[in-house]
């Protein structure tokens, strides 16, 4: 200070009028800066709030520009991410000013100031005159689930050369129906998916009859291009041939019936062309003809290609059972080397290793053949031997109400069994568990006779980006083959009539209906409407299936009046806008179907409908319940879900449907919805409910009201926006496109799934996310398109995460598509307790581009209950068990131990490097499948040989399958075992396949 004064004294006033003006100015300029630190925050949240909605807009425009074919462009998925970034940066300023100090609000109002700048230029950045999308690179197309060839191979190599060469543009592959065709070409297509000679490999199963514009969008598709929905077949013709012009394509049409031109189709003349090619398969050795093709006849097996082929379905033990061998080689002879015959056939005989019952089943057989005049009846009366060995009426009408359905139609189980349940074929005095495990018994009984075959669904839930999510659950479908032999030798004898898919504009007049039908199906046709003058005299009929006509919206009041016996109504996905009041005459129906009638507002009274067992108004557009609904006391399933229009259940009536099992509503939370949830929990028969929530505070609302209702019924719960319900579990919860982060959620007793989807669920690890502290029965666990999260879990000495539940019982662990996911698990600085993921058995990842490395060594001890380790496209991932500082001082060999792995897949994981240390050996003695593809950087497999009492080594004592792509033969040949009779041994084992999944 003495220092001060002195140069003041010595520089006079000016140095104080200085010191006088500096100092001002300085304090001025704080005081402005704390001052305006509160308007520039506000300034802050508002220029958020504006960049918020336009990224809702952002994302909405994506959602309606994006076709198939097209990616949202980088530009527009950067934006999106600086988004997020901002997103960050105001939550930490926020934080900030609710600590900052009095002398620190200057320099953070100058943060906030800079902050405010870039939100700004990021919205300037949003706008994106030029549109959203681009173009995708063409993609050669998919790999097609197939079964492995047996006596068709040079069949194969004649089209495979006719493809090869430049002389023919046209193939037709003909024959009888099973003979085995499509087989082959499955076989092929898949070929030619590494074959550059072609850009664009193109399979489309082709409507019968002949729907042009069905088969233009498909093929379309295929070329990752769209056509306009409101121009006619020519003009879309035209469009698609510029498109094809583009590309060297093969175009696979499969199953046709029908002669047509390829110019009608949009398909550009081939022998200009001179570089595509066109194969189409077909029972018409005319429709070939026509189209001038070059004609390759399928011939059926020889004998041996035949008893190998039957052998190898029906099990090659019943080739051991004494005085079996000639009686075998007798039925495959009936078979008349046809595959399709011998699978089914063979199917229905497995697990029989009685000699009287096979010797029974021949003369069976034989007496099915004996009358055979078409090339039709020839495979028809084969398979017609293992509809009647089914021995059971019920399962006999199970299978024949599957053709109902258009040809290559898939059924979800659950759906198929919902159907069984509707008509009656599956006791529905049961429970609904119950019912639900007779139909998959039933199901199974199917599949195992190979009169249904195996199929997966693709069950769309919601949109991440511009691609669609979709979860595959189990599911079947008929060979088109079984579907004819279905309708024409067997439907008839049971009053059916089916014309589904048949392209109908209009239904007939009364004089082109069968007479005295018990079942029509019309599903997916193009009716418009029913004439008001026809009512067609069908007084036996007891099931009528309309759904999926989309453009039918009226149905005249005289259309119901001879039906009086109908039990099954099913117009789902039509335009109807009402229904007839003659409707209320059906005394006997018990099943009225109106899901997705996305235009129907207005129902007749139900009330005379007191049989009514079924009411599905899952989307529809109804303002009001219907009239009547009160009286339907023999109602058990009613779905409301997803109707936006109906505000509420008016009280009083939830109570009289006393003999309700399913409900399924969407909430809301008003006074309305509470006090039907209090007339619900007093439903004595109900065993599930399904319902949707519009965000988490009504969600919370609903769970703190009904929890001990909730406790005693199975639920599935969907909290924000879903196409549709998961319904994969029995006590499900399922989050959407809410951000949840640290946030408080009230969980239901007993949750034992858990979905999380979406963009912006979460914005931490699952370890400090509140809500999973009290999961104490989660047993399955989803993360699927969250943006954000980078680490699923983590375990420290000083986090609560070492006594979450979910990482003591968590059963499954599924992780899809997180684009920033960098750790599965971060453990630091804690000896992983034995119970942490004790009880985990199966493990799937996929598509997270940003993973390295999928387990720490320090979980190895834990994972001892493992059973399933599944890997799909994960470009970056380098190991699967990650290696340690350990490993590089250690000249010791490290041994980890799987008791209880049964399958490891590996598929399309171009950077995998190693499985494990290259000192560490994996003991898994209980592995069955191994599944490797798309891993060219992975030198050696570690798994360690088990030895026999001699000494010698030995394959796994389960080991089933080793499954390798075909494009990873050189691989396999080139990968290294710790054992140098590890590749021979396992040679036997090996099988090539290009699917993943079978």
């Amino acid at each position: 200070m003495e220092t001060f004064r002195e140069i003041l004294r010595i520089f006079g006033d000016s140095a104080r009028d200085y010191v006088r003006d500096y100092v001002w100015d300085y304090v001025w300029d704080y005081v402005d800066c704390h001052r305006k630190l509160e308007e520039d925050l506000n300034e802050f949240r508002n220029e958020f709030q504006v960049l918020k909605r336009r990224k809702i807009d952002v994302k909405s425009r994506i959602q309606a520009e994006v076709h198939p074919g097209q990616v949202v462009k980088q530009e527009v998925r950067g934006w999106l991410n600086d988004v997020r970034k901002i997103k960050k940066d105001i939550q930490d300023v926020e934080e900030r000013a609710r600590r900052v100090s009095y002398f620190q609000r200057a320099s953070l109002d100058k943060l906030v100031r800079e902050k405010v700048e870039v939100v700004k230029r990021i919205q300037e950045g949003g706008i994106f005159n030029e549109g959203l999308v681009i173009d995708r690179a063409p993609a050669r197309g998919v790999i097609i689930p197939t079964e492995n060839l047996v006596g068709e191979i040079s069949t194969k190599e004649e089209i495979w050369g006719h493809l090869m060469g430049d002389e023919i543009g046209m193939i037709g592959v003909c024959g009888i129906g099973g003979v085995g065709k499509t087989t082959i070409m499955k076989n092929l297509h898949n070929d030619l998916q590494r074959e550059t000679r072609f850009q664009k490999v193109i399979w489309v199963t082709v409507s019968h009859p002949l729907n042009f514009f069905e088969l233009q969008k498909k093929i379309a598709r295929d070329m990752g291009e769209s056509l306009p929905e409101d121009e006619d077949v020519m003009m879309r013709a035209a469009a698609l041939m510029q498109i094809m012009r583009r590309v060297r394509y093969v175009v696979i049409l499969d199953d046709v019936w029908d002669t047509f031109s390829l110019n009608d189709v949009g398909i550009p003349d081939l022998k200009a062309q001179n570089r595509c090619k066109v194969v189409i398969t077909s029972r018409s050795i005319e429709v070939c003809s026509y189209l001038c093709c070059k004609i390759v006849e399928v011939q059926p097996l020889s004998q041996e290609e035949s008893l190998k082929l039957f052998l190898n379905t029906v099990g090659n033990g019943v080739s051991q059972v004494p005085g079996l061998e000639d009686i075998l080689k007798l039925i495959v002879k009936e078979c008349a080397g046809l595959p399709l015959a011998i699978v089914v056939i063979a199917g229905s005989m497995r697990g029989v290793n009685d000699v009287k019952v096979w010797r029974n089943a021949l003369t069976e057989l034989q007496d099915r053949v004996k009358s055979v005049k078409t090339s039709n009846d020839e495979i028809f009366k084969r398979l017609r031997f293992s509809f009647d060995r089914l021995d059971s009426l019920e399962v006999q009408n199970c299978f024949l109400y599957c053709s109902l359905f258009r040809e290559d139609y898939v059924f979800s189980r659950r759906e198929l069994i919902e159907c069984l349940i509707d008509e009656g074929l599956i006791d529905r005095s049961l429970s609904r568990e119950a019912t639900y495990n007779r139909g998959h018994a039933i199901i199974d009984r199917l599949e195992k006779n190979f009169l249904l075959v195996k199929d997966t669904f693709h069950s769309g839930l919601f949109y991440y980006g511009n691609e669609q999510i979709s979860f595959l659950s189990a599911a079947v479908k008929m060979h088109d083959v079984v579907r004819d032999m279905a309708i024409r030798s067997i439907g008839s004898e049971f009053g059916y009539m089916i014309k589904a898919g048949m392209n109908w504009v209009e239904l007939p007049d009364e004089h082109g209906w069968v007479k005295d039908p018990k079942k029509l199906s019309l599903m997916e046709n193009n009716i418009l409407k029913v004439p008001l003058s026809l009512s067609p005299k069908c007084s036996t009929l007891t099931t009528l299936i309309l759904s999926s006509n989309p453009n039918l919206s009226e149905i005249p009041e005289s259309f119901f009046d001879e039906m009086l016996a109908l039990k099954v109504l099913d117009l789902s996905s039509t335009a109807v806008e009402t229904l007839p009041n003659s409707i209320s005459k059906l005394k006997n129906l018990s099943t009225l179907r109106l899901q997705l009638c996305k235009k129907l507002k207005y129902l007749p009274s139900l009330a005379n409908l007191r049989g009514l067992k079924k009411l599905d108004l899952h989307g529809a557009r109804i303002e009001v319940v219907p009239q009547g609904m009160g009286m339907l006391i023999s109602l058990e399933y009613l779905d409301l879900l997803f109707c936006p229009n109906l505000k509420e259940i008016p009280t009083g009536i939830l109570p009289n449907l006393s003999s309700l099992q399913y409900l399924a509503v969407s909430c809301l939370r008003e006074t309305t919805t509470v006090r039907n949830f209090e007339e619900v929990a007093r439903l004595k028969k109900l065993e599930t409910i399904e319902c949707q929530f519009d965000g988490i505070q009504d969600f919370n609302y609903f769970v703190n009201k009904f929890k001990d209702f909730l406790s005693a019924t199975a639920y599935s719960l969907v909290v924000g926006t879903a196409e549709d319900m998961i319904r994969l579990g029995k006590y499900e919860l399922v989050i959407t496109d809410c951000e949840i982060g640290e946030e408080c959620i009230v969980l239901p007793n007993n949750l034992e799934d858990l979905w999380i989807i979406g963009g912006e669920n979460i914005r931490s690890s699952l370890s400090k996310i509140t809500l999973l502290e009290k999961a104490n029965d989660l047993r399955r666990c989803y993360i699927i398109g969250s943006e954000e999260i980078e680490c699923v879990f983590e375990l420290d000495s000083s986090s609560s995460s070492l006594c979450c539940p979910i990482l003591d019982k968590l059963e499954l662990l599924k992780l899809q598509q997180l684009p920033r996911l960098c750790e599965l698990v971060r453990v630091e600085r804690v000896e992983t307790p034995p119970h942490v993921f004790s009880n985990l058995k199966q493990l799937e990842i996929i598509r997270c581009w940003g993973l390295r490395k999928l387990l720490p060594l320090e979980l190895m001890q834990a994972l001892q209950n493992l059973e399933e380790i599944i890997v799909l496209t994960c470009d970056q991932i380098e190991e699967i068990i990650a290696s340690s500082d350990l490993d590089a001082s250690s000249s010791d060999k490290f041994t980890f131990t799987f008791p209880k792995l049964r399958e490891l897949r590996l598929w399309n994981l171009p950077q995998l490097k190693s499985i494990c240390s290259a000192k560490g050996v994996m003991v898994c003695n209980s592995i069955e499948k191994i599944v490797m593809s798309g891993c060219p950087e992975l030198k050696r497999i570690p798994v360690q040989l088990p030895q026999l009492d001699n000494g010698q080594p030995s394959p796994p004592p389960h080991l089933k399958e080793i499954k390798i792509g075909e494009q990873s033969k050189e691989w396999w040949e080139s990968v290294e075992w710790d054992h140098p009779d590890a590749k021979n041994l396992f040679q036997p084992f090996l099988k090539y396949s290009n699917r993943c999944w079978d």
